[in-house]
């Protein structure tokens, strides 16, 4: 029995809207998984903790943005994980470039460094291993 042409322009309708919204579910699940990842949550707190970065972004308020899932530097594996958040505020915005290690024995994750790179080129060391054992 054959198929009308309508019938087949509804089918294709239907499976590209189901086929699209699964995409949006999926790309929506990936980054709350990133945003409740200790590693982000680290390098964030962080942020926040920073006076004169967040007065280089005119934050509050603090505006974080979604992780480019095809940037290629962004990397997490079960030792290391490398990311880079974007983050904006009143003033301007720019990316968050983090660092992180996990030490597999107390099965933690512990920010090595995080520097944030306005659009306009500034940089900011907003945490750095070495800088606070120097404070130590």
């Amino acid at each position: 029995m054959p198929v009308s042409t309508h019938a087949l322009q509804q089918m294709a309708i239907y499976l590209g809207i189901v086929s699209g919204g699964g995409c949006a579910a999926m790309y929506y699940l990936i980054q709350q998984t990133f945003a409740k990842s200790e590693y982000y949550k680290l390098a964030i707190e962080e942020l926040k903790k920073n006076d004169i970065a967040l007065d280089a972004l005119g934050a509050p308020p603090l505006q974080i943005r979604n992780i480019k899932l095809t940037n290629r530097n962004n990397r997490v594996d079960g030792i290391s994980a490398r990311i880079i958040i974007p983050v904006c505020g009143n003033k301007s915005a720019g990316y968050l470039h983090t660092y992180c290690i996990r030490d597999t024995v107390q099965k933690r994750w512990f920010l090595q460094e995080a520097i944030l790179q306005l659009l306009d080129g500034q940089h900011f060391s907003v945490f750095s291993v070495t800088k606070d054992e120097d404070q130590s």
